[in-house]
């Protein structure tokens, strides 16, 4: 089951309501995608640490609905 993009940028607000968030849908399958997350949260964390941050808000969607999700997290 793909997930859409609207779901994943809503999850992700939803747990951190400051973010700025940009996906792109990578392969046009709803499946493959690519998301640039700017956030205050991230701030003071390693990327491993702001990866788990955004992975966490997905409410365990990655690896199941979500297939593949490149991340690029900046702090603000």
């Amino acid at each position: 089951m793909a997930i859409k993009m609207k779901e994943i940028e809503d999850l992700i607000k939803e747990a951190m309501p400051d973010a700025e968030v940009s996906i792109e849908d990578l392969a046009g399958d709803n499946n493959h995608y690519s998301a640039t997350i700017k956030s205050k949260i991230f701030s003071g964390k390693s990327k491993i640490e702001q990866h788990k941050i955004v992975y966490k808000a997905l409410k365990g969607k990655m690896g199941n609905e979500l297939h593949a999700l490149a991340l690029n997290t900046i702090e603000s």
